[in-house]
């Protein structure tokens, strides 16, 4: 019977799964969308490295099933999300205000942002491909009093098509190419890139809408 790595990194997806496996997928993303304190795990790594693994030869050093993965991520995205909501619900806003770090404050911003631009149902979805959004949307949707009904409905539907999707992906590029496991630090590497891009776009909107806009007829008489 062999132990758990002795220096097992959270932060590191490969540790992760060859630790604890699909159980380790389904934790994880529970972390991840129904605690705060889950914001910095690694939910898109995560689930693209086991979906690669999944695709990896039976004998290989470090196989994953991937239906089991399939059930985990989903069970892990979707009650995760269900539990923050109530949690945000109960709780309220002083769940935010005892919190000191500044990523949760500046995540909470852009999911309200979210959720005044985009409207419940497409912010509950497109927040599920943002990373520290889709930590922080859940609760807040409960501190908002979103109704529980489209919360349940549509955080289902967006946290299915995010957890089965980027897994999915992951097993297809693992099919695809021959040895996928040598190169799957540089390709984690490109999708956390990938996954932060939502994060730059927005933070480079609300700092062009907060420029003030120059007049031009006061400009024309500056001298």
């Amino acid at each position: 019977m062999t132990g758990l790595p002795l220096a097992l990194n959270l932060l590191d997806a490969r540790s992760l799964l060859s630790s604890f496996g699909p159980v380790g997928v389904a934790v994880v993303l529970f972390a991840e969308t129904g605690l705060l304190i889950g914001f910095f795990l690694p939910g898109d790594s995560l689930l693209f490295t086991a979906g690669v693994l999944a695709a990896a030869p039976a004998g290989s050093s470090l196989h994953l099933p991937l239906g089991w993965v399939l059930v985990a991520a989903a069970i892990g995205a979707c009650t995760g999300a269900q539990v923050g909501y109530l949690i945000g619900r109960r709780v309220g806003a002083p769940l935010f205000e005892r919190s000191s770090r500044r990523r949760l404050r500046e995540g909470r911003d852009r999911a309200e942002t979210y959720l005044a631009r985009y409207g419940y149902a497409r912010a509950i979805v497109l927040a599920r491909f943002v990373p520290v959004v889709r930590t922080v949307l859940n609760p807040l949707a409960g501190i908002l009093d979103v109704p529980a009904r489209t919360f349940t409905v549509w955080q289902i539907a967006g946290g299915l098509v995010w957890s089965l999707g980027v897994t999915l992906a992951g097993f297809w590029l693992g099919h695809s190419i021959s040895n996928v496991d040598h190169y799957l630090l540089p390709i984690v590497a490109v999708i956390v890139v990938l996954s932060l891009i939502p994060v730059a776009v927005e933070v480079v909107r609300s700092r062009r809408a907060s420029t003030p806009a120059t007049d031009p007829g006061q400009a024309q008489r500056e001298p």
